[in-house]
Order: structure tokens, then C-alpha cells, then sequence
């Protein structure tokens, strides 16, 4: 299989091959962000593309918003879109990526990157997550022909990759969908294992 690095993803975004875009804000994530109160949360969006959420965060008051992606094509485009807000744009490979955020919002990332990666995905996930933070989204709930990208995958396998690192508030299909994916999403809303519990 093709490496899926920066040269892919840039190639994939200067030809417009990107069919997963929806053009919009991710209907369930619109719906939980609606519900945060806290507007002082350092939020990180990895493999955030087109990065809808980021800005619907950002006109809600929301000011500590990390959008990453591999693709420097799309990041820079970003940074022109956006350069009157204060949404910090990185190119950066996501396993490289240090800090600590209370929220990382999952859109699909996970089902961009090649299947052999997603138990360190889980780790550095946690890693990248402050005391008791939160990974919330929606991941793919199918399977798509090969070679992928995209990834499936279902709740069985993900529940897997997860348990080790944190405990589910809500891990279940996804009922308010964008229409052009209902009833292939799972939406997640995982909190972190404090390390004491990891070890019993």
C-alpha cells in the first residue's frame, strides 16, 4: 500500500479528492460543542482537513483551538481563511505532536490512517490528554472495499483499542448523522483513565 504521508495527503488535497468532506460542521459534534459550557478548554482537532469544527468553535466563543494535519497544502490554505481568528494552524505528523488539551475532537481521523497505527493511536491520544480530559467524535461504523483510505472498522473492534486507556461515557451508533452518513457513524465521548485505574 501506498505510504500514507505528508506527499499523499498533499497530493489529495491539490487534486480535490476529498470525498469524505461533508462542506459543513459534523451535525453531532455541532450538538455536543453546543453543550460545553467551559470556553477556556485547550481543544486539539488532529487530522483536521478542512477543519469546520474549528471554526464553528472558534465564532462560539471558544479560543483555544489546535487544528493538525500532515498536509501543509491544506494547513496553509487554512491560515489564509482564517487569519483573523486566533485558531492555531500546525503541520505535524499526529505521533509527533506534544502538548496537553482537556478536549481532542476525533472527525474520522482515525479512519485515515492505516490500521497497524491504531493502537498507538489510542496511547498517544491519551497522552496528548490532561487530567480527566476528553476524546469525543465520531469514527467510522463500516467497512469500505480496499486498499483505503478510508479504514472501518465497527464498536467491537474499537472498544478494543480504547479499554486499555479510557472509560466510555457514550460509545454508540450515531443517530443524528449528516444524511450523507447516516447510519455509518459511531459517536464516542471517552474520558481518560486516571493512571491508577490503567494499572488494576
Amino acid at each position: 500500500m501506498q505510504a500514507l504521508d505528508k506527499a499523499y495527503w498533499n497530493a489529495r488535497y491539490e487534486r480535490g479528492e476529498t470525498e469524505w468532506d461533508m462542506g459543513t460542521v459534523s451535525p453531532p459534534l455541532k450538538n455536543y460543542i453546543d453543550q460545553l459550557p467551559n470556553k477556556n478548554l485547550r481543544i486539539l482537532i488532529p487530522g483536521g482537513g478542512n477543519s469546520y469544527e474549528a471554526r464553528y468553535l472558534w465564532d462560539n466563543g471558544f479560543h483555544d483551538v489546535t487544528v493538525l494535519d500532515i498536509s501543509s497544502v491544506v494547513i496553509d490554505r487554512l491560515k489564509r481563511e482564517h487569519q483573523q481568528t486566533g485558531i492555531k494552524f500546525e503541520t505535524g505528523d499526529f505521533f509527533e505532536h506534544e502538548a496537553e488539551y482537556d478536549l481532542i475532537i476525533e472527525q474520522t481521523f482515525l479512519c485515515a490512517l492505516d490500521p497497524s497505527l491504531r493502537q498507538a493511536y489510542a496511547r498517544h491520544m491519551y497522552d496528548l490528554l490532561w487530567e480527566e480530559g476528553r476524546l469525543v467524535g465520531v469514527l467510522f461504523n463500516r467497512e469500505f472495499d480496499p486498499p483505503g483510505p478510508p479504514f472501518g472498522g465497527g464498536i467491537k473492534v474499537y472498544r478494543r483499542m480504547f479499554e486499555p486507556y479510557f472509560s466510555f461515557k457514550t460509545f454508540a451508533p450515531c443517530h443524528n448523522s449528516h444524511p450523507a452518513r447516516q447510519g455509518k457513524e459511531v459517536f464516542i465521548n471517552f474520558r481518560k483513565l486516571d493512571p491508577l485505574a490503567r494499572k488494576r
